[in-house]
């Protein structure tokens, strides 16, 4: 395995944006600030930013350092083959769009039991590990969202699995719909290096309910996103975390306490256990804000921006997320959560299983008194 120099990653799924199109003078300068301060793990996916992600890192990164410099990750989403004999030319289209001749780690996207299924009918597990053969891919991986029963079964039936990429935060570490402990205990056993996705989930644990930000303002130091992805870090066997970061600002202080970093303490696990209590006990919707949801939607209804503003009405109960309710929707033609034709096609995309046609019905009658 080529060396990872450290064991934070740079998440290019939410680069910073500018008139609808990647910042690339600012994510030229977090690249260089990444890579200048010792790390060198990229992650993307093809449909990241709506396809923009891939080209983004040609241009950011990898027409601008020798290959030797950094370890790209990409993934095979099913949203973009439909038979066998489409993934090898999707395959060729990502090392072109990423400016590379092969890919450090290549993950079976967003599995699940169901999307598992279609990779096994389209026979893309061989297909990947023919591409490594080739030297095409040097790492083969499954980036997982389900069950870990449904995880064991994968990691049973492939045991070339290298890697596996799983969402885990101290929110859903015994969430009974993301199932994060088990699953990380199913990597255990069998012996798989975990890549953690959504350590601040989203930004939901960047940006704490005010009971929750006291709590950890007792500690006397360091953000609320630095507890959290220090959290993830501190785990036996984990060999990256990412972070989605869309901003200068996020990537020099995430690299402030990741440069030399150092697990959590116990009386910083001790205030983890108590935010997660003070979570629990609000009922918040655990929407991450991946957006997976909003692309087949036929009402273009952007889902998890009405579901941030449900929850910032129950944790401020002001008249700000009304406000906010009506900007979400009338910009760029998006529909209202009333809007939502019950299709189920969201629920489906959605990696936190969370039931999001009713979640509507409740956001309608919230804010479309």
């Amino acid at each position: 395995m080529k060396q990872i120099k450290k064991n934070f990653g740079f998440g290019c799924v939410r680069l910073p944006m500018k008139d609808g199109e990647v910042d690339t003078e600012q994510t030229c300068r977090m690249v260089d600030m990444f890579l200048e301060n010792g790390f060198n793990y990229f992650d993307t996916a093809h449909g990241y930013l709506n396809g923009k992600s891939e080209a983004a890192l040609k241009t950011c990164l990898t027409s601008r350092y020798p290959r030797d410099r950094y370890i790209l990750t990409n993934k095979l989403t099913n949203f973009f083959f439909k038979k066998l004999e489409d993934i090898r030319p999707l395959f060729q289209s990502q090392l072109e769009e990423c400016g590379v001749d092969y890919f450090d780690f290549y993950l079976m996207h967003a599995q699940g039991a169901d999307v598992f299924a279609y990779f096994k009918r389209c026979r893309a597990y061989e297909t990947a590990l023919e591409l490594k053969a080739e030297g095409k891919i040097r790492h083969f991986g499954i980036s997982f969202h389900d069950r870990a029963e449904v995880l064991e079964q994968i990691l049973t039936e492939y045991p070339q699995v290298e890697v596996v990429q799983i969402q885990f935060n101290y929110l859903d570490y015994e969430d009974p719909a993301v199932e994060s402990r088990k699953c990380y205990e199913v990597c255990r056993k069998y012996g798989k290096p975990v890549i953690v996705m959504e350590p601040v989930k989203g930004g939901t644990l960047a940006n704490l309910p005010e009971k929750a930000q006291a709590v950890l303002d007792e500690l006397g130091g360091g953000s609320a996103a630095s507890y959290a992805i220090r959290y993830a870090a501190g785990f036996e066997g984990i060999l990256m975390v990412l972070s989605g970061m869309s901003s200068l600002e996020q990537m020099r202080e995430n690299i402030s306490f990741m440069k030399d970093f150092k697990p959590l303490d116990d009386r910083e696990l001790a205030a983890i256990g108590r935010v997660r209590e003070i979570y629990h006990g609000m009922n918040l919707i655990s929407c991450t804000a991946c957006r997976y949801c909003v692309a087949g939607c036929p009402r273009h209804i952007s889902i998890p921006d009405l579901l941030a503003v449900m929850n910032t009405k129950q944790i401020h109960h002001d008249w700000n997320a009304d406000y906010y309710y009506n900007v979400v929707h009338t910009g760029g033609g998006k529909g209202k959560a009333s809007d939502c034709i019950q299709c189920g096609k969201c629920e489906k995309a959605c990696p936190q299983h969370l039931p999001i046609r009713k979640l509507l019905v409740d956001v309608a009658k919230e804010f479309e008194k």
